[in-house]
């Protein structure tokens, strides 16, 4: 049996008494409406939105989730869209995030690269896509992008036999025999073997071999790709929520925990050893020993440092694996490259010397056109205004706080910049080879299309001052190991189609399909 409260008929109630209960509560609720009004109004990403309505927006007839969705499954049609229709004006790109970010069209972009940090902020736009709220992925550590710069770059002419030496131990060890046709899940192969390269010239032989250290550095890349994803695709008001709760971030705590136990006792023992005065001591030669240099004299590397040169594994190996992908279903490239690194070889004696790695052209050509189909990411030069504003040179004004970015991929896919050469939509692995040794080409020419480039037509690797410092020792190390891998090996497609296994897309983030196994056969010499 059901009950039921009696209905009060208020009418027959005293004035007084009906007075006195309604009356309060509508001023609570019209005080807290008040109040929340207020707060939607006053607040920055509410005064922000407001200033950027004054830019025009891409998609904005959809809702905000209809947009979100949008963005997350087809960014790349999105921002190729935006540059058809806004060539020379800034736009709204509708994102994952709870505030559209700026398009700058690229005809202004040698005007932004000269501007400071003060104007144009790198870090907390990295931050953003990093989503080092909950990745933990620090970006302004100036250590280790000094470091790489000023002692990496100029001593890879020294390090190159350190590093070939890795690359020989690990395909060695990491590659089966493939006698006959042989499925290796390319992806994790890749990733174990450069780890392990990377890794001789961080901490030094016999650790980067150790099963703890790989497997700290491997998972620890793939980890904040897979939170770094989770989190942009929930929605941003559930992410204080629910994005600590993640099993991928809580995985990363576990990391961090573990690479400290891993690193703290191997800095400390260094320590100890340089303070001991044994005059016979000297500190290894490698990327660890500089950090301790140049923490002010402390000989403190912190965990954020380790972490950021470990996500270097994860281009490397996203690299390499596009670069195999491409190359498994074109044969034809096969045979100039097999001659041109054999020529390369037999030139220096048999060994990969920094020369001969530059001397080798088609692969770098190769590499180059890959990574301009399939870079890391469809949108670069990722930066946030600063308290001045951002005005351009058409009159547009960007407001402080936005995040501006470049639509990279949509840039050098442009027609314009490929005016008598190969269509830029087809695949052309020799585009960038002709491009320097083509008649009257000069040394300009041979800089401006080398796989490390970094200018207005090549941006895979960042734009101005805070373009990836390490790309140098990651060419080098991708040319070693993509040369042996020519050498030895015929491979194609595991499920026997002819076509490029499709990369995954998710939002700007590009990367290939990890999932997929390529058919190896070593060569017979």
């Amino acid at each position: 049996m059901a009950f039921r409260q009696p209905i009060r008929d208020t009418s027959k109630m005293p004035l007084a008494l009906t007075s006195s209960h309604t009356f309060p509560a509508v001023s609570v609720a019209a005080v807290l409406v008040f109040i929340l009004l207020r707060l939607t109004i006053l607040s920055p990403k509410a005064r922000l939105r407001a200033h950027l309505a004054r830019l025009p927006i891409l998609n904005g007839s959809a809702s905000g989730e209809e947009k979100r969705k949008a963005f997350l499954e087809t960014a790349h049609q999105l921002y190729q869209a935006g540059y058809q229709k806004f060539k020379d004006e800034a736009y709204r790109m509708p994102t994952s995030d709870d505030v559209e970010n700026v398009v700058i069209p690229p005809k202004f972009m040698r005007d932004l690269r000269t501007l400071p940090d003060s104007d144009l902020n790198f870090y907390p736009a990295a931050e953003k896509i990093l989503e080092s709220k909950y990745t933990g992925v620090l970006t302004d550590l100036s250590s280790v992008a000094y470091s790489v710069r000023a002692e990496l770059t100029p001593a890879l002419a020294r390090l190159n036999p350190i590093v070939y030496d890795e690359v020989d131990h690990a395909l060695k060890h990491d590659m089966p025999e493939c006698t006959e046709w042989t499925p290796v899940p390319m992806y994790m192969t890749i990733a174990h073997m450069v780890a392990k390269i990377t890794g001789r010239v961080f901490v030094g032989e016999g650790l980067c071999r150790s099963p703890e250290y790989l497997d700290n550095a491997i998972n620890y890349a793939v980890d904040v790709h897979t939170a770094q994803v989770e989190v942009k695709r929930m929605s941003p008001l559930l992410r204080p929520f629910l994005a600590p709760r993640l099993a991928s971030v809580r995985r990363l705590r576990r990391r961090e925990a573990a690479a400290a136990r891993f690193f703290e006792p191997l800095v400390q023992s260094r320590l100890d050893a340089e303070r001991s005065g044994d005059p016979d001591w000297r500190a290894p030669d490698d990327m660890l020993s500089v950090l301790m240099r140049k923490s002010e004299g402390r000989g403190i590397v912190s965990a954020a440092e380790m972490a950021k040169i470990q996500l270097g594994i994860i281009f490397a190996s996203v690299h390499t694996t596009s670069d195999m992908y491409d190359l498994a279903v074109r044969p034809e490239y096969m045979a100039p490259l097999r001659e041109e690194i054999r020529g390369v070889l037999a030139a220096h004696g048999g060994e990969m010397t920094a020369r001969g790695l530059q001397q080798m052209l088609k692969l770098d050509s190769f590499m180059k056109e890959s990574l301009r189909l399939s870079p890391p990411l469809t949108t670069t030069f990722h930066r946030v205004v600063g308290r001045r504003g951002l005005a351009l040179p058409n009159g547009q004004h960007v407001p402080p706080g936005a995040t501006v970015e470049l639509a990279s991929r949509a840039i050098v896919s442009d027609p314009a910049w490929h005016q008598g050469d190969a269509d830029p939509a087809v695949f052309d692995g020799l585009r960038h080879y002709r491009r320097r040794t083509r008649p009257g080409a000069g040394a300009a020419d041979h800089a401006r299309h080398q796989f490390v480039a970094s200018h207005e037509q090549s941006l895979a690797f960042g734009y101005g001052r805070h373009a990836c410092p390490g790309r140098f020792f990651a060419a080098n190390e991708l040319k070693m190991l993509l040369a042996r891998l020519i050498l030895e090996f015929d491979f194609k497609n595991a499920d026997g189609s002819t076509e490029r296994y499709p990369n995954i897309e998710i939002g700007p983030l590009i990367a290939p399909d990890e999932h997929k196994d390529l058919l190896f056969k070593r060569v017979k010499t």
